[in-house]
């Protein structure tokens, strides 16, 4: 069947693919870039690899973009605290690749190869890497196929697998079996998961449930969170203050109306919006929302800060920060596309709330099931839960315990994966 699926993908995917691609570059900025950076990888290659020390052993991670890589950040700042080897990080995008550049621990930083035979082929025979790290899910078939005729170890770490996936359609299933059982280990984020890879009918041996590293991640993040001053001390005292973060246009259509019924009724409530592109359209838009409700002010003018209950977020990278000082935290992209990510409130210990469209993200389905996350569909039922919550401490401070333990719970999963890494370097 691998032959079969082999000459399918080389004949038939790859021509098709590279003509997607020769003309998207001309639509998709993105696309261009992601080709132009790729036309010098041998070039830059060839320079940074000619300094590294072969006596070490080379360990090669792989990242489709930013998301994936935090996720990969928790095992590679261990692994290189406990072992003195060589990192090589590869980007599928372009925005992870640029915006990656100077990370401390990588010892070489690359696109990742065009996936034909011979391209993958000579990556493998310049790089040399003894084991290959593929973060969730982006892994590609010469390449997997390659590891596997080389016989370097390749791990998908971090992955997941719904119940109900397209991977499991007739054809599709065949396929990523031919990929699956090629790969050494699957590293699954849950027992579901796990189980949800068992029925591609792999050696069973493959695939192990050992948890996820975002949970690492969103807490070590949130110690070096607690040490950074937004504000001056004492800034809150005697307030609620509420996090508004992530939001898109869709979230605030349904939450600011119910933000600004509740801080009629409770005067301690002050709100925190964090849009999630805080470009100067999209905080203007926010400020004109807010016209003739309550003054508002945005987080670069707090020096003439006059008691606005209304703070608006016109920068970026702050919004984990954000979360330490709230009380209750909504966390957007729930009315759009999909959520953001729910545990960088939650690790916190604080009620998270969100729309309907999560069922992206397994932690807020999860928290969801157990009492921690509440799933808002309407503007009468933001109102209706946000006075609940801000009206009641001691429910507040329950829900909230709730949602710390489970990301204290779930810590871990960054040990048990070099565990399994380290059986083969």
């Amino acid at each position: 069947m691998k032959q079969i699926w082999y000459l399918v993908y080389n004949v038939i995917v790859i021509p098709l693919l590279k003509f997607a691609l020769f003309v998207g570059q001309f639509f998709n900025a993105k696309i261009k870039t992601g080709i132009e950076g790729r036309e010098k990888l041998f070039e830059n290659l060839i320079i940074d690899l000619a300094g590294i020390d072969r006596g070490k052993k080379m360990v090669w991670f792989h990242s489709s973009s930013m998301g994936e890589f935090e996720q990969a950040k928790p095992i590679i700042e261990k692994l290189k605290s406990e072992k003195d080897v060589t990192v090589i990080i590869t980007f599928f995008s372009p925005s992870g690749y640029t915006n990656n550049l100077k990370y401390p621990l990588a010892d070489v930083i690359a696109y990742f190869p065009f996936d034909t035979p011979m391209i993958t082929n000579r990556f493998l025979n310049l790089v040399r890497p003894n084991i290959v790290i593929f973060m969730r899910y982006d892994i590609w078939p010469n390449m997997i196929w390659q590891l596997e005729k080389k016989k370097i170890p390749s791990f998908i770490v971090d992955a997941t697998m719904r119940s109900k996936t397209p991977r499991k359609w007739i054809v599709a299933k065949s396929f990523h079996k031919s990929l699956y059982a090629h790969v050494t280990k699957i590293l699954a984020v849950s027992k579901d998961d796990e189980a949800n890879f068992r029925e591609f009918n792999i050696n069973g041996d493959i695939i192990k449930a050992v948890g996820d590293t975002r949970f690492d991640r969103v807490y070590q993040k949130s110690l070096l969170a607690k040490e950074k001053k937004l504000f001056k001390d004492g800034f809150f005292e005697g307030k609620k203050v509420f996090v508004l973060g992530s939001s898109w246009e869709s979230d605030q259509e349904v939450l600011l109306p119910a933000v600004l019924k509740l801080m009629k009724y409770d005067e301690q409530v002050i709100t925190i919006i964090v849009p999630h592109e805080p470009t100067e359209h999209h905080l203007e838009e926010v400020e004109n929302a807010l016209a003739g409700k309550y003054d508002s002010i945005r987080f670069s003018y707090l020096n003439n800060y006059k008691n606005e209950r209304l703070i608006v977020i016109d920068s970026i990278g702050v919004l984990l920060t954000l979360y330490a000082y709230s009380d209750v935290a909504y966390v957007g992209g729930s009315f759009k596309q999909g959520i953001h990510n729910v545990l960088e409130p939650a690790v916190y210990g604080i009620p998270v709330l969100f729309g309907p469209k999560h069922e992206n993200s397994q932690e807020a389905v999860h928290l969801t099931k157990i009492g921690g996350g509440i799933c808002i569909r309407n503007k009468r039922e933001a109102y209706k839960n946000l006075r609940k919550i801000f009206s009641d401490e001691q429910s507040r401070i329950r829900i909230g315990k709730i949602c710390s333990a489970y990301v204290k719970d779930n810590i871990g999963a960054t040990s048990r994966i070099l565990d399994e890494i380290y059986k083969f370097i």
